[in-house]
């Protein structure tokens, strides 16, 4: 593009709402883009060509946008731009030089407004095109979220997601076409929630009720065992949070997880921060099932499932860090997963079999790194007195990958 693109927010206002700064660039302009109903806010403008969006949206841009080079275009958006907006995307797409964003105040500002509620206090999930899974590892006892829907529906199925997560108590406020003369507030409790479809331009506002019998379910590693289904291949709660610990997860850091078992490392990766990503690699189809049960239920149904390793890595993205935990004696899958780590990459491998332990022990003596072994003991019933019954040892051994261990 030769042209600034500018990209205007727009509220259910509409064009009232509009700084006079926001109405120039949307009347000078050559091309007007938005979806229908944003292109209904706006007078028309005689020479003005409009271009509803087509769906989908994000393959057709570089077309459109190529379509009407050296043209002055205007891309409509709703309320802020660069918030879960079009602008985001247009900006990675042309880049931060060739796009003026004029924003307007966004829905989560204005249901912070009406709500009373502080901003920067308030976690904020989007939903309009993920599901409705990705607000569980948020939810916590008395904490508010603002949750941006998808359609009409979304309500509901907030409420559902509650009940199932033991917030069935949570209060739930609809804010409907905010800011605009059809605004409207509906209340009310996710376990009394009966209301009708909402609006199709709605933000529901969350204050969680957590009861008292539910598991808590933090972001920190280590739920509970019974969080997961599972055949028995399972990394059990208090290695796994050791694990967690020596994988170091850091925002937007991608993890593979090989030999996923019931996916409990790459999914508890997951929810150590939004952005966090995972590639879980199980040969057993069953397994790869539960994998993506456990992960949906859980609040990461993002987490990507493919097939047995050494195959299945050769295409896969290159990581930052790998966990190793099945398949640890399989040929050649310790040295593919060594191969695609880049520098500064990190690995941890557990092993909890003679064998696989004399493996560590080698792969240790050839690319240093730091060894332990932990042995986790569980109270149980023995008669009428409690004993201390043993989970098996695990070796585990984590390294970091250096430019002399290349």
């Amino acid at each position: 593009m030769t042209e600034l693109l500018t990209v205007v927010g727009i509220g259910a206002d509409g064009w009232s709402g509009l700084s006079p700064n926001a109405q120039r660039a949307i009347t000078g302009a050559e091309v007007l883009m938005g979806s229908p109903r944003q292109l209904d806010l706006v007078p028309d403008g005689a020479d003005t060509v409009r271009v509803p969006w087509p769906s989908p949206l994000v393959p057709a841009l570089p077309g459109l946008l190529a379509e009407h080079e050296s043209r002055r275009v205007c891309v409509l958006a709703s309320g802020d731009p660069m918030f879960h907006g079009i602008g985001v995307t247009l900006v990675n797409l042309v880049g931060p030089e060739r796009v003026r964003v004029i924003a307007h105040p966004s829905s989560a500002s204005l249901a912070c407004a009406r709500l009373g509620w502080a901003l920067h206090e308030t976690p904020v999930v989007s939903v309009v095109n993920r599901p409705v899974e990705v607000v569980g590892p948020e939810l916590a006892d008395d904490r508010r979220i603002l949750v941006l829907s998808r359609d009409r529906e979304t309500p509901a199925a907030l409420a559902a997601l509650l009940r199932e997560n033991g917030y069935g108590a949570s209060e739930l406020t609809v804010l409907e076409q905010l800011g605009g003369e059809r605004e409207r507030v509906v209340r009310g409790t996710a376990d009394g929630w009966d209301h009708p479809p909402a609006d199709p331009l709605n933000i529901v506002a969350i204050r969680c009720v957590q009861d008292p019998a539910a598991p808590r379910r933090t972001r920190v590693p280590g739920l509970p065992d019974e969080a997961y289904e599972s055949d028995g291949q399972l990394t059990k709660q208090e290695v796994r949070a050791l694990t967690l610990a020596a994988l170091a997860p850091a925002p937007g850091e991608l993890l593979w997880d090989v030999g996923g078992g019931a996916g409990s490392i790459g999914i508890e990766w997951m929810r150590a921060d939004a952005t966090c990503r995972a590639v879980s690699f199980e040969r057993d189809p069953d397994r790869a099932a539960r994998i993506a049960t456990n992960a949906r239920r859980l609040g990461v149904p993002g987490l990507e499932i493919r097939g047995a390793a050494p195959d299945a890595l050769a295409d896969a993205p290159t990581p930052d860090a790998i966990f190793l935990g099945g398949g640890v004696t399989a040929p050649g899958v310790f040295e593919t997963c060594w191969d695609r780590l880049p520098h500064g990459g990190r690995i941890v491998v557990n092993a909890v079999t003679a064998e696989s332990e004399v493996l560590l022990l080698r792969w240790h003596g050839l690319r240093g790194g730091a060894l332990r072994k932990f042995q986790v003991y569980r109270g149980a019933p023995l008669g009428g007195f409690t004993a201390w019954r043993p989970q098996l040892p695990v070796a585990q051994w984590i390294a970091t990958k250096k430019e002399s261990s290349l």
